[in-house]
């Protein structure tokens, strides 16, 4: 049984590394492809609890937020193996929660073409960045700012007939739920925030520093509640708190793939129920009932909005590949 898991662990990074960093993050690739060579660190790894915890991104996270080395094996190999209660205390404590302000960036044309004002829903709503679209300023193209004085502007280069958005959503209320919610608006206690610094791949610079902006343009504005629970569970008692007379929008992004599809499948049965509208950016096997083509490349997420696929978008918010010009009256036209 060991053997097996051990196995499994190595196949899991070697995939990581092969599907997922290659050609987005040079270091994390060879990181993950030489631990699932390394008996000692695999069967480490297998000792923890299946499923989630055993995340090549929360252990490569975990050593970051300790301040261990990642940037060359040895080293890095060396000091996790020495610090390894360490690490694996980190790992059983926290959750794999990348909050990815940019990502406003693809789902603000499908937010702004609703009928406003607009109650919003995040589920894996981590520190709630993406829960202040309002609050952010955006360029498209390269052209014209959308926004007003914000700290932080999210560039995004799109492809095909987009319904960019000519003025920011008007949000009455926001809410969202986390198995694990993280704090960003004490500044005493920065830990919550150098987590969510850990998170970020290495390969692009930019994104430390304008999750760090996005972190002050919200920090003084009033705070989300957002639930700590289980996304099924806690949904319809948080859905009823809506406000009624705004447009409630349910959204995630990189969330479900971290469900079982059972559990989605039930996820997905509840938003349904619900009034008003379901906005999805997932990897397209995520939600394998909806009709949208696979991407060419596999790293692009699949954004959707009352389980109709209208675009590609990438993981960061750095681009969106609209598929054409909605075809019904739920959602923008």
């Amino acid at each position: 049984m060991v053997v097996n898991s051990t196995q499994s662990v190595a196949d899991r990074y070697r995939e990581f590394s092969e599907q997922q960093a290659r050609g987005v993050s040079p270091v994390y690739a060879e990181l993950t492809a030489r631990i699932s060579e390394d008996q000692d660190l695999c069967a480490l790894i297998a000792a923890l609890p299946p499923g989630n915890k055993q995340q090549p991104n929360l252990l490569l996270a975990a050593v970051r937020f300790l301040g261990g080395p990642y940037d060359r094996w040895a080293p890095f190999r060396a000091w996790t193996l020495a610090h390894w209660d360490d690490v694996r205390e980190v790992m059983l404590a926290r959750f794999t929660q990348t909050n990815e302000p940019a990502r406003c960036a693809t789902l603000l044309p499908l937010l702004a073409g609703l009928p406003q004002p607009l109650a919003l829903i995040e589920v894996g709503a981590s520190a709630g960045l993406c829960l202040h679209p309002d609050r952010y300023a955006y360029r498209y193209n390269g052209g014209l700012t959308l926004g007003g004085a914000s700290p932080v502007t999210f560039d995004c280069r799109t492809e095909g007939p987009a319904p960019l958005p000519t003025a920011l959503p008007d949000i009455a209320w926001r809410a969202g739920i986390d198995l694990n919610p993280l704090n960003i608006t004490d500044p005493t206690d920065e830990d919550d925030v150098r987590w969510l610094q850990s998170l970020i791949w290495p390969g692009r610079a930019e994104r430390p520093r304008q999750q760090l902006a996005a972190i002050e343009a919200v920090r003084t504005a009033p705070h989300p509640r957002i639930v700590c629970g289980d996304l099924v569970d806690e949904l319809p008692a948080l859905a009823a708190e809506a406000p009624t007379d705004a447009t409630l929008v349910v959204f995630h992004t990189a969330v479900l793939m971290y469900l079982p599809l059972a559990r989605r499948e039930e996820f997905a049965a509840l938003v349904r129920a619900l009034p008003g509208h379901w906005i999805s950016n997932e990897h397209h096997t995520v939600l394998p009932w909806l009709d949208a083509p696979a991407p060419d490349d596999e790293h692009l997420l699949t954004l959707a909005i009352d389980e109709r696929a209208v675009a590609f978008t990438a993981p960061h918010g750095q681009s969106l590949h609209w598929f054409g010009r909605p075809a019904d009256g739920r959602g923008p036209a």
